[in-house]
């Protein structure tokens, strides 16, 4: 099959095509819509689109909602769609860095709990200016909590040390 053989209406996507793209459209709307505004500020967004997300507070009815989410996508098509994609994949890598860090602070905590002066000397190490008599009491404290089977307050508390020491 040459170039010459292939017609206009081969090279044209598909009704299915279109509608797919056009609903894909409308869930990145649906994410702007649920975002603040302080949030889609970051977003190289349109006047059109940002009063169009504004609207959509307004909007009540069911087949309204739908009406206009169909406008909200109709408008996202203009947009520039690998920027505001460019800013969702920068927002999903801090996600993904806040629980990692997260998940590490988290780990810290156990292993205070579990191991005692070894990981009191390994954590001070690494976070010199912690409050050490505040530390030791609390990892005291959460070992009790966990031996007599009460509710981890303790834990808590020296989880929110740990995360306030590191600075988040």
């Amino acid at each position: 099959m040459t170039q010459d053989d292939v017609s206009p209406a081969d090279e044209r996507p598909s009704k299915s095509q279109l509608k797919r793209e056009m609903h894909a459209l409308q869930a990145l709307g649906e994410r702007l819509i649920a975002m603040s505004a302080a949030e889609r500020a970051r977003f190289p967004l349109s006047d059109d689109l940002l009063a169009a997300i504004e609207e959509t507070g307004r909007v009540r009815a069911r087949e309204a909602r739908r009406r206009h989410m169909q406008y909200v996508g109709k408008l996202m098509r203009r947009e520039d769609l690998a920027g505001i994609q460019a800013v969702f994949d920068e927002i999903d890598q801090e996600q993904l860095r806040r629980d990692h860090t997260f998940h590490r602070l988290e780990k810290w905590r156990d292993r205070l709990v579990d191991e005692g002066d070894d990981a009191v000397e390994a954590f001070i190490a690494e976070f010199p200016d912690v409050d050490r008599q505040a530390l030791r009491q609390l990892i005291r404290n959460a070992r009790r909590e966990r031996e007599q089977g009460k509710p981890p307050t303790n834990a808590r508390r020296l989880f929110r040390l740990i995360r306030d020491t590191a600075g988040l």
